[in-house]
C-alpha cells in the first residue's frame, strides 16, 4: 500500500531516526553536502561498509532491530542494515521504506545452509529511497571487507538507479537469486515476517536463527 511521503519520513519504534544518535550520525555523514543524492550516497556506504554484515546478530526481541542499537552493536543481518539505513535516511529528509524479498544465495556459508537445509532466505530486507521524484532501491547488506574475502561483487550507489545485489561473483558463479518480491513497508512487519519462516523453515530452525545459535 502506498502512504503519504511524509509517513516515510516519521520514526518507528525501530527505525528510531529521531534519536539523539542517529540524527548525529546522520550529521556527520552529510556534513558540507546539499545534493539528496549525495547524501544518500554518504549514508548507503556507511551503512554498508562500517555495519558490518553479521547473519548470527540476535534477533528475538524488537529491540535487536533498532537503528540506534545497530549503530551501538555496529554490525548485523540484512533487516538490521536496512533499518539503520532508513532511519539515517529519515533523519536526512529522505522519505525511506523498507522492501522484502525470498532470496537464495547460491554462495552462503555452508555451516548455515547445512542448519538451515536450504540457501533459501526468506524475508530479506531492503531499503527503497525517495530521490528526485522515484523509488530507488539499494541493498547495504554485505559490507566491502567480506565482499573482497568472499569474491562477492560489491553493491555500488550512485543515488540515481537501483542498485540490488548480483546475481553472479567475481569468479562467476551464481550468487543471489530473487525469486519473490514482498513489496514495501513503512516499518518491519515482525509477525508477517515470524509467520512466513516459521512456514518455511520449521519453527525450530527459526527459534534458531532469531537467537543467533548457528
Amino acid at each position: 500500500m502506498n502512504l503519504p511521503l511524509e509517513e516515510y519520513l516519521k520514526p518507528t519504534p525501530v527505525i528510531d531516526c529521531d534519536t539523539t544518535s542517529i540524527k548525529e550520525k546522520t550529521q556527520e555523514l552529510t556534513a558540507g553536502q546539499e545534493r539528496i543524492t549525495e547524501k544518500a550516497k554518504s549514508l548507503f556506504y556507511f551503512v554498508r561498509d562500517e555495519i558490518k554484515f553479521d547473519p548470527y546478530s540476535p534477533r528475538y526481541l524488537p529491540e535487536h532491530y533498532r537503528a540506534s542499537a545497530t549503530l551501538t552493536r555496529g554490525g548485523g543481518y540484512c533487516v538490521q542494515k536496512a533499518v539503520i539505513l532508513a532511519a539515517l535516511a529519515r533523519a536526512a529528509g529522505i522519505p525511506t521504506r523498507l522492501r522484502f524479498a525470498n532470496i537464495r544465495n547460491h554462495l552462503q556459508f555452508a555451516k548455515l545452509v547445512e542448519r538451515m537445509g536450504t540457501n533459501l532466505f526468506i524475508y530479506h530486507g531492503y531499503d527503497e529511497l525517495y530521490i528526485d521524484g522515484r523509488w530507488i532501491k539499494a541493498a547495504p547488506t554485505f559490507d566491502l571487507k567480506m565482499c573482497q574475502k568472499d569474491r562477492i561483487v560489491p553493491v555500488e550507489f550512485d543515488g540515481t538507479k537501483d542498485a540490488l545485489h548480483h546475481s553472479y561473483s567475481q569468479d562467476g558463479k551464481p550468487h543471489i537469486e530473487y525469486v519473490c518480491d514482498h513489496g514495501h513497508y513503512q516499518d518491519v512487519p515482525f509477525d508477517e515476517i515470524e509467520k512466513a519462516r516459521i512456514q518455511g523453515y520449521g519453527a525450530e530452525i527459526e527459534q534458531r536463527m532469531k537467537y543467533g545459535l548457528f
